[in-house]
C-alpha cells in the first residue's frame, strides 16, 4: 500500500470532522476560539488518531463510529502539546513551523484553549448518537480507559517525573518510565481504544497493545533521535533542546547507535504483533515502518 496516500486520505477525513467540532473563529469569545483552532490547524500528520481508526478498522469495525473518538484523541494530544510548550514546563517558540499558541494569544488564553480542548474532547466522546456504529457499553470502557492513559498514572505522570528528572542523572528504567508514558501511553490507548470500539477479541487486543506499548516507545526515541539529527526546516522546531535543557534522552543516555538499534527491535516487535492479522494489518505495519522514516 501507499502509505502517503494513506495517511492524506484519513488527515482529510479527521480535518474535516475537527473543522465541523471546534468552534468559529467569530464565536464568543473570540480569543479563545481562535486559540483553540489556531493549535489544532493546519496540525500534524494525526498520527494519533489514524492510529484508532486503522485499528478499528483492522478488527472489523465499520462505519464511522470511530471518528468522534479519533478526533477526541487528537483534541487531547493538542492540548497536550499546548501546555508542554508553556514557559513553566518546555518554554518552546515554535510548534510545527509556527510560533507556539502561548507566544501568539499569551499564557493565559493558551492554558484555557487547552483545558477547552480536553473538556470538549470527553463531551464528544459522550455525546449520544455520534459514534451510531459503537455499543455503549464500549463507548464507556473506551472513555474509562483513554481518561487513565491521559491521567496522573498515564501521560501527566511521565511530564512530571521528565520535569524532575532535568539536570539529573537517571537510570534506563525512569527514561523508560518517561517515555511510555509522557508519549506512549497515548499512543498505546489510541490503538487500544480503536481495537475496542471495533469489538476486537480477547487475542486481538492482546496483539494490538503489543503493537502499541512498541510504536509507543519507539516514537519516541525517534524524537530523541531527531532532536540530535533533525533540523528546524524539516522539524519545524529547532534541534537540540533537549541537549540545551539537559533532559535525559536515548541518545544521552545509551548514544546514537544504540538508540537506532532499540527503535528497530521496536519496530520488529510491533510488525510481529501484527502476524495475527495477516494482510488486514498492513495499515498498522505500513505506520510503524514510517514511525522511523518521519523527519518531525
Amino acid at each position: 500500500m501507499n502509505i502517503g496516500e494513506y495517511l492524506k486520505g484519513k488527515k482529510r477525513v479527521i480535518d474535516a470532522a475537527l473543522e465541523k467540532i471546534i468552534p468559529k473563529e467569530p464565536d464568543f469569545p473570540q480569543s479563545l476560539h481562535k486559540a483553540m483552532r489556531y493549535a489544532i490547524f493546519p496540525g500534524g500528520k494525526r498520527i494519533r488518531p489514524i492510529l484508532a481508526m486503522a485499528a478499528y478498522e483492522v478488527v472489523g469495525g465499520k462505519g464511522n463510529g470511530i471518528l468522534p473518538y479519533a478526533c477526541a484523541l487528537e483534541l487531547i494530544h493538542t492540548y497536550s502539546l499546548i501546555h508542554d510548550d508553556l514557559p513553566a514546563l518546555d518554554n518552546d517558540d515554535y510548534r510545527r513551523g509556527k510560533p507556539t499558541t502561548h507566544r501568539v494569544f499569551g499564557e493565559a488564553t493558551a492554558i484555557l484553549a487547552g483545558d477547552a480542548l480536553l473538556t470538549e474532547a470527553f463531551h464528544l466522546m459522550s455525546r449520544e448518537g455520534l459514534g451510531g456504529e459503537v455499543d455503549p457499553r464500549d463507548a464507556i470502557e473506551a472513555i474509562d480507559e483513554i481518561s487513565k492513559a491521559v491521567g496522573s498514572a498515564g501521560m501527566i505522570a511521565g511530564q512530571v517525573v521528565d520535569i524532575e528528572s532535568e539536570g539529573r542523572k537517571v537510570e534506563l528504567s525512569i527514561l523508560e518510565f518517561i517515555h511510555t508514558h509522557k508519549t506512549g501511553s497515548l499512543i498505546l490507548v489510541c490503538v487500544r481504544a480503536g481495537g475496542r470500539l471495533g469489538r476486537a477479541r480477547d487475542v486481538e487486543m492482546e496483539a494490538l497493545t503489543r503493537y502499541g506499548k512498541s510504536i509507543g516507545l519507539a516514537f519516541q526515541i525517534t524524537d530523541d533521535i531527531l532532536d540530535v539529527e533533525g533540523s528546524r526546516a524539516s522539524m519545524g522546531r529547532a534541534p537540540g533542546v533537549d541537549i540545551a535543557r539537559n533532559k535525559i534522552t536515548y541518545p544521552a543516555l545509551l548514544g546514537l547507535e544504540e538508540s537506532k538499534r532499540r527503535y528497530e527491535e521496536l519496530i520488529g516487535k510491533a510488525i510481529e504483533a501484527l502476524e495475527l492479522f495477516g494482510d488486514r494489518g498492513e495499515p498498522l505495519r505500513e505506520i510503524a515502518l514510517y514511525i522511523g522514516k518521519r523527519s518531525s
